[in-house]
């Protein structure tokens, strides 16, 4: 049995304590000088510097950062910088108010509105600017998301559960079974609705999974993260996470999907196929886009518009329930001169299937061709994708790929090689132990959750 990682209130209020520390960041000389003069985050004080003087309200600050200046934030707003010297001087002007984040009231809903469950795993969208390092940290959770957008009370009678506070990067297969189980307890006690709080960096990877995971679910699921933190105001967490719970309450299909812009500005958050979606972008907004198909929805203006038909109903009685993952699956990016014994080792460690993304149309070394044999002999699976994001497999146009081919590699038409890993890594699970190889290639090159695109293209609404 996998161990589900949660956060306690009481681990939650350690980590609240250690935000509220005096002169958080503060250190050295600088921290000496504050205190001195009984000075706290959030005192109106006065620095005199250079035979200038500055007033305004002492902020907390960066710990990582020069530990020698002092962070003010001035009348007009702007926060600024003031290097402490021998010659500076600080006193309190008066005792401030300390800055600390405050739960708003919970909104009052209507008892007639669907039923959306927001499930919290972390990431930017349930984050806020944390000042020992001057990023962003897990801080907010489910509820505190309710509070802060209450137009979610117009929407939907919200509940809540905090299952992980995580970044995504550190998100595990094991996360991903306990994001599988907590979604269908609540498909089990009949919501309208789940939305999932997800960091963006592995959101796809989580996509994928749940896609597999929950097949034909009779609801949507539908997977939300932000760019920027909650607390910024150039957030887009409000408005992808409002879309979101409208989308699980409303939509007319059950999908698992990826709510998140469509573009920089915040009109349209476009709705991705979770086997279809990849993050393309660094910090753009519009960084999630779906390849080789369309979104299947766009919220905009408050409406929900579907533009994919062929979708799974709402209320679909094919949903399957298959949380289950193996690890032994390897995701293996090829590159000139990369030499193939690297495929022996691993399969020698106990790796059971390779996802191999190859150049252009499924290629690679030709000195990778015997190894390859040897693999497929002992059972191991090997697969082709493409490191072009747009297109498909094709190996049988060069003789390199009819190689491949004959070698005992199967390609993956136009599966995105994350896609592919997370479906061979499901795979694996569910056929278990001793599974032949020709089983795993069937049910690789099965469609199961829309993952091969062009081999079930949608009718394409208008």
């Amino acid at each position: 049995m996998h161990k589900l990682i949660k956060m306690s209130c009481k681990q939650k209020r350690e980590l609240d304590k250690m935000d509220m520390l005096e002169l958080q960041g503060y250190s050295g000389r600088v921290r000496e000088l504050l205190e001195r003069e009984n000075i706290n985050i959030g005192d109106e004080i006065e620095i005199i510097s250079n035979g200038r003087r500055y007033r305004g309200i002492l902020m907390a600050r960066y710990e990582l950062a020069d530990p020698n200046y002092i962070t003010l934030k001035l009348p007009n707003g702007y926060n600024i910088g003031i290097r402490v010297t021998e010659n500076t001087t600080v006193s309190k002007i008066s005792v401030g108010v300390r800055p600390t984040f405050v739960r708003p009231p919970k909104p009052q809903t209507l008892s007639d509105l669907p039923n959306v469950v927001i499930i919290s795993t972390g990431g930017t969208i349930a984050s806020r600017v944390e000042y020992r390092t001057g990023a962003v940290r897990p801080a907010l959770d489910a509820e505190d998301l309710l509070a802060i957008v209450p137009e979610l009370a117009e929407i939907a009678k919200i509940d809540t559960e905090v299952l992980y506070n995580v970044w995504s990067e550190n998100i595990q297969v094991q996360h991903w079974i306990g994001m599988a189980e907590a979604i269908d307890r609540s498909i089990r006690k009949g919501v309208d609705g789940v939305v999932l709080t997800h960091g963006t960096d592995t959101m796809g990877y989580t996509a994928a999974a749940l896609s597999f995971a929950l097949q034909k679910p009779p609801i949507p699921i539908v997977l939300v993260g932000a760019q920027r933190s909650s607390d910024r105001p150039s957030s887009d967490a409000t408005t992808n996470l409002i879309a979101a719970v409208a989308t699980a309450a409303k939509a007319p299909f059950g999908e698992v999907v990826v709510a998140m812009h469509k573009w920089h500005s915040d009109d349209v958050i476009a709705l991705h196929k979770g086997t279809r979606v990849v993050k393309l972008h660094t910090s753009s907004r519009d960084a999630f886009r779906s390849v080789n198909s369309r979104p299947i929805a766009y919220y905009q203006h408050g409406e929900l518009k579907v533009v994919v038909n062929n979708l799974n109903p709402r209320g679909s009685n094919e949903y399957v329930f298959k949380p289950k993952f193996d690890t032994r699956a390897f995701l293996i990016k090829f590159f000139p001169s990369m030499k193939p014994d690297i495929l022996n080792i691993l399969a020698d460690a106990g790796i059971k299937g390779f996802i191999i993304e190859g150049t252009g149309l499924g290629h690679v070394s030709s000195d990778w061709v015997p190894v390859i044999r040897g693999l497929t002999k002992r059972g191991i699976f090997v697969g082709m994708t493409s490191q072009c994001k747009f297109g498909k497999v094709n190996m049988n146009v060069y003789d390199s790929g009819r190689d491949l081919l004959k070698a005992g590699v199967i390609p993956l038409d136009d599966m995105l090689s994350e896609v592919a890993l997370v479906k061979l890594m499901w795979t694996l699970g569910n056929l278990g132990e001793g599974a032949e190889l020709e089983e795993i290639k069937n049910l690789m090159l099965k469609n199961i959750a829309g993952e091969i695109y062009s081999r079930s293209l949608p009718n394409v609404g208008l």
